[in-house]
């Protein structure tokens, strides 16, 4: 994990913060982001300022997130421009102080539909123009084994209906889709008699 080494760095701005005083936890938290950052293909930098910003109690100026986090200047503003082209991050404006401040979006279910998006656009839609590409080449290809068809056929009936999955949640109304997750299995259980007899409807010979 990349530590953060500035322990004894004093954020500026109202309501100061010693980064001494940060607790534990805070820490971890900032550094297990940025490691899940990279898992996601996103540089550990810009999740790791997106973690400060999101458990800071105040906007952030640049040369507080450089401070806090020991990153260079230059790293950190361009980490910012990137967060506030994908949405997660927003300017805000301090009365006397020139300079730009930054926050996180305060709204968990806002910042995760986020996140899901720039997962999507970066995973679900380029594997879903691979797939077409080669499940379409091998369609044509008298040479291609027919078994290796079906199974490419599988895989992308599998992420269009990840991708029908997301675009539904994603027009759903807010207090429908958190009522259907909360339910969880029960979700599934009150489902179980539709989706048998959708089952036998699709499958009669079963």
């Amino acid at each position: 994990m990349t530590e953060i080494t500035n322990k004894t760095t004093t954020l500026r701005g109202a309501g100061e913060i010693a980064a001494d005083d940060a607790p534990a936890a805070i820490d971890r938290f900032i550094l297990h982001w940025g490691d899940l950052g990279g898992a996601w293909g996103v540089n550990r930098s810009v999740a790791q300022i997106h973690a400060l910003l999101i458990v800071s109690g105040r906007p952030l100026n640049a040369e507080d997130v450089s401070a806090r986090l020991s990153l260079a200047r230059s790293n950190v503003s361009n980490s910012l421009k990137e967060l506030v082209g994908w949405g997660l991050v927003k300017r805000v404006p301090i009365m006397g102080d020139r300079r730009d401040h930054y926050a996180a979006d305060g709204d968990a279910w806002e910042m995760a539909a986020k996140i899901v998006a720039i997962r999507k656009a970066r995973e679900i839609d380029p594997a879903k123009e691979v797939l077409k590409s080669c499940l379409d080449e091998a369609a044509r290809d008298p040479a291609t084994d027919p078994a290796a068809v079906r199974r490419l056929e599988d895989i992308a009936e599998t992420i269009a209906l990840l991708d029908g999955w997301y675009v539904q949640m994603k027009d759903m109304p807010r207090e429908t889709a958190t009522g259907l997750l909360r339910m969880g299995a029960r979700a599934v259980e009150l489902l179980r008699p539709f989706l048998k007899k959708k089952s036998q409807t699709d499958n009669p010979e079963n």
